[in-house]
């Protein structure tokens, strides 16, 4: 009965008309316009009461445009990117806890795969993202459920173009890299129109020291005198990627805004070997290829005194893993054959009013279905046919939620939500959400924040029915997300603007799941951790006007993050109790600067990750945890103005100081590479 109460009173709440605050303008495109200068005082937004969050401004999404988000993550946020290569998965670990604990939206939608539970930043060009934020733990109940570590939120925007406009970028880096960017326009005063086209590709065959491979030296008498690490290539990791953008909005003039988005991606990408493979390239293909097609619509209806919005999307992804070997006749056998294919129908409508300039209340409900199918096509049957091995499940998402926030005063805020969510006939509990700040002095514009949160994350459906090993009586994981920080801005205007945050966090996760080797020969999911994670967030920005045409730019991040497994020994053997998670820094840190004079611009850019473990036990062997390392990367740019276009060259040196690392154990990482892009916009 309290589930239909709670469905009923989402729906309820979108129709009502309220007084909304005075200063929101009723034209939806003129609200969404995105101001790049930093607002150092002024009224915080109520939406953002108690909320901890980062937010990438538009210089850090497109300072490279040849980055994917997963570079975007590990120089501008403290967050671990875990990167198993150059143009391979990339998955990020929030707050010290898995990458299927990390929630993704891309304008609303979620995009974690259903199968996996997990995002693959790699697949996703920062060229296409024009909003980009990062709500850490419990803020994550404000946009979604499930994200026990925290939620990474995705947008694109109208281009706000006047007549036609074009822009296209030529990108020629090392290894024979050639990434090409292509973005056309159209706008008036109701129509904007977007088409973006990017489209990479590479043999990969970077050099790199194999520190899992030793040869020997030898003197005449065969005595071995000295030994030494070869200098390798990247076998096997050639890519082509193409990913299409189209999106298309009407502005009606009178607060009605109706949007189309339609990404499109085609992806062919070799698997590269292992540091420790000793084969020949040449005696096997290990492969992996995506279509993937995301379509969105969307309808945001403002006026004065409330605001309704409605989106309808579809996606579609087919996935293929192929692995073949030579069995030593020339032929290559087909070891694996593993096709998947997910349908994902999604619905959701929101609603928000304001009472005065007190109260606000917001309503969301939102729904996946997502239909999938998985198959391993190679298995032979013992009379010789072939068996399809897999699943083919389908499961609905529903997600629910109705919040209230309260500003008694200017200086203090009260937000309180409430989630629920149905994931195929289970039900949650109510997740509970309270975050209150307070300005604690208006000279620095000192703020303190604090917020508490209980959380789940239902099993991925390969965690349930992935054959063999999936687990069908899997647990769904819980937790409770406690967060305090405070934050501040001072500046000059004209002069310098200074902003800061400082955050602690703590997380109690029962019921972790976690992929274990069985005595059958394969692994399977069990809940078997409880995990107690930890740490402290910082955060720093400083902007700098040095006389007229100077400007310096300086930003950092830096986490300590323990996540401690705290539960029972499963054997006598376990040694995982009390120990760090695997492939989770407990250090992590970034800084970025940036120096521009007149139409040159300098970036450099820094980050650090502590050593990682790569078993739970802690183990300290040679294979047992990954050393730290940091990454320097630098780029200069030189622009100019005709009359009849506008042109950039830019030039990036990656790996500056060719520093020798992995990200994933037996995963090599090139080493020192350049990179050089020319834009060219013509006026028309």
């Amino acid at each position: 009965m309290r589930r239909l109460l709670l469905i009923l009173s989402i729906i309820a709440l979108a129709p009502i008309s309220l007084r909304a605050q005075d200063d929101i303008p009723k034209d939806w495109a003129q609200r969404g316009i995105k101001i790049s200068e930093v607002s150092v005082y002024g009224q915080r937004p109520m939406k953002d009461i108690g909320t901890q969050q980062t937010k990438f401004d538009t210089l850090a999404l497109k300072e490279n445009i040849a980055l994917s988000m997963a570079d975007v993550l590990t120089f501008n946020s403290a967050i671990f990117v875990k990167n198993y290569g150059r143009a391979t998965l990339s998955t990020v670990s929030f707050r010290g806890t898995s990458p299927s604990h990390t929630q993704v939206t891309w304008n609303g939608m979620k995009i974690n795969n259903p199968m996996l539970g997990m995002t693959d930043f790699s697949m996703i060009p920062s060229f296409f993202i024009d909003d980009a934020s990062l709500l850490h733990g419990t803020s994550s109940v404000n946009e979604t459920g499930g994200g026990l570590g925290g939620a990474v939120k995705l947008s694109t925007l109208p281009a706000q173009a006047q007549g036609f406009g074009l822009q296209y970028i030529q990108g020629i880096g090392s290894f024979k890299t050639f990434d090409e960017f292509l973005r056309l326009t159209y706008g008036n005063n109701h129509w904007q129109a977007s088409t973006r086209v990017v489209y990479s590709s590479s043999p990969n065959d970077y050099k790199f020291r194999n520190h899992d491979k030793k040869i020997n030296i030898y003197d005449e008498d065969m005595n071995i005198v000295d030994q030494y690490y070869p200098i390798e290539r990247n076998r096997s990791g050639s890519y082509k990627d193409l990913h299409i953008l189209q999106e298309v909005y009407y502005n009606t003039g009178r607060g009605d805004r109706f949007g189309l988005n339609a990404w499109y991606i085609n992806s062919n990408r070799e698997l590269a070997m292992l540091t420790v493979d000793h084969g020949d390239d040449t005696d096997f293909d290990n492969r992996q290829r995506e279509h993937t097609f995301r379509g969105l619509l969307s309808w945001d209806h403002l006026r004065e005194s409330w605001k309704l919005s409605a989106k309808a999307g579809y996606i579609y992804t087919w996935m293929a893993y192929d692995y073949k070997r030579d069995v030593g006749n020339g032929i290559m056998a087909h070891m694996t054959r593993s096709r998947s294919r997910i349908n994902t129908l999604y619905g959701q409508v929101d609603g928000e009013y304001y009472v005065g300039r007190k109260w606000l209340f917001t309503a969301n409900l939102s729904l996946h279905q997502h239909i999938v199918v998985s198959e391993d096509k190679n298995i032979i049957r013992q009379d010789g046919g072939k068996a399809i091995v897999g699943y083919r499940k389908g499961r609905p998402e529903l997600s629910g939620s109705v919040s209230a926030k309260w500003k008694p005063t200017e200086r203090i805020g009260v937000s309180m939500v409430l989630r629920e969510e149905m994931f195929g006939r289970e039900w949650t509990p109510i997740i509970p959400a309270l975050f209150v700040d307070a300005e604690l002095s208006r000279k620095g514009n000192i703020v303190a924040k604090a917020s508490i949160s209980r959380n789940y994350r239902f099993p991925s459906l390969n965690d349930l029915y992935f054959l063999p090993g999936g687990n069908p009586d899997l647990k769904s994981e819980s937790g409770w997300t406690y967060d305090a920080g405070l934050s501040f801005a001072v500046g000059k205007e004209g002069v310098y603007s200074l902003t800061g945050s400082a955050s602690w966090f703590e997380s109690f996760i029962k019921d972790w799941i976690i992929w274990l080797p069985t005595p059958k020969g394969f692994f399977s999911p069990e809940n078997i951790k409880d995990v107690h994670a930890y740490g402290v967030e910082l955060k720093g920005d400083l902007n700098v006007a040095m006389g007229k045409e100077w400007k310096l730019g300086l930003n950092g991040t830096f986490s300590w993050t323990p996540s401690i497994n705290v539960g029972e020994p499963r054997t006598p053997a376990d040694q995982s109790v009390g120990k760090q998670l695997p492939y989770v820094p407990l250090l992590s840190s970034t800084v970025t600067g940036r120096l521009t004079w007149r139409s040159w611009a300098f970036l450099y850019k820094w980050c650090y990750y502590s050593e990682r473990y790569t078993m739970s036990s802690n183990d300290y062997t040679l294979t047992g945890k990954l050393p730290p390392y940091f990454m320097s990367n630098i780029s200069l740019e030189k622009s100019f103005s005709f009359n009849w276009a506008d042109l950039s060259i830019k030039g990036a040196i990656n790996n500056l100081f060719n520093e020798e690392y992995l990200s994933v154990l037996s995963r090599p990482m090139p080493g020192i590479n350049f990179e050089i892009f020319i834009s060219i916009s013509p006026k028309w």
